[in-house]
């Protein structure tokens, strides 16, 4: 059975989304404060994290920065608050999912459920790795290489990297990639999209890429444009 860690310095929330995990078939572990999240997430492991951003010690931010130094397990943020900056900063260091409080239960277990059946189907994949030109992504380790140059992005970036390459020339929307990488009707907008294209572009732009380019369709959304030469 999956495990989850819940990581909330409200009890009673803890409690009720412990009680909503079970029912599920989730095992749980809990925490109360960042540093014992962190904790327990390098002694148990877990299958996904809920994490809330306002808490004692170390905040959710910087808890999900720790884990992303060396997993990329899931991670879904909850908050109480609800700014744009705030949730767009949890994506781009790696959450996979972002939550406002007052939320229901059992809508944060379908996120659950629908962000490990995307992972389980990702894992069913035999592809996990394209090349294109000099490009190389992996999925199995979440590394990207430009012309042998490994160039750091996040969890998110390389998904979006990986998502747009495989589907080289399609024009994808805003929408289309939000719900292609967060597997459902993700509550946000395009700015969440139009900050990680530029967030990738910038980390690529390190290396030259004559023969690729990730390119604005205006009016539509972004593609994976390739240049190479089929062989």
């Amino acid at each position: 059975m999956p495990t989850i860690l819940i990581a909330d310095d409200n009890k009673q929330i803890t409690s009720i989304l412990e009680e909503y995990a079970k029912k599920e078939g989730f095992v749980t572990k809990i925490a109360l404060n960042g540093r014992d999240a962190l904790d327990l997430f390098q002694k148990e492991k877990p299958d996904l994290v809920l994490l809330d951003v306002m808490m004692p010690l170390m905040d959710g931010f910087e808890v999900c920065r720790e884990i992303r130094k060396n997993s990329n397990v899931p991670v879904i943020m909850i908050t109480a608050r609800g700014e744009d900056f705030e949730r767009i900063m949890g994506l781009d260091i790696g959450a996979d999912d972002y939550i406002v409080k007052p939320f229901s239960p059992g809508e944060v277990m379908a996120r659950v459920r629908a962000v490990l059946r995307r992972i389980t189907h990702s894992g069913d994949q035999n592809q996990q790795i394209y090349s294109y030109s000099n490009l190389k992504i992996n999925l199995d380790d979440y590394t990207v290489t430009v012309s042998d140059s490994n160039i750091q992005l996040t969890k998110k970036e390389v998904e979006l990297l990986w998502t747009l390459a495989t589907n080289r020339n399609k024009v994808f929307s805003r929408d289309n990639l939000l719900n292609s990488l967060w597997g459902y009707d993700y509550f946000g907008d395009s700015r969440t999209v139009d900050s990680h294209i530029k967030r990738l572009r910038s980390k690529l732009e390190a290396v030259a890429h004559e023969e690729w380019e990730i390119k604005t369709v205006w009016g539509v959304g972004y593609k994976f444009e390739g240049k190479a030469n089929e062989k």
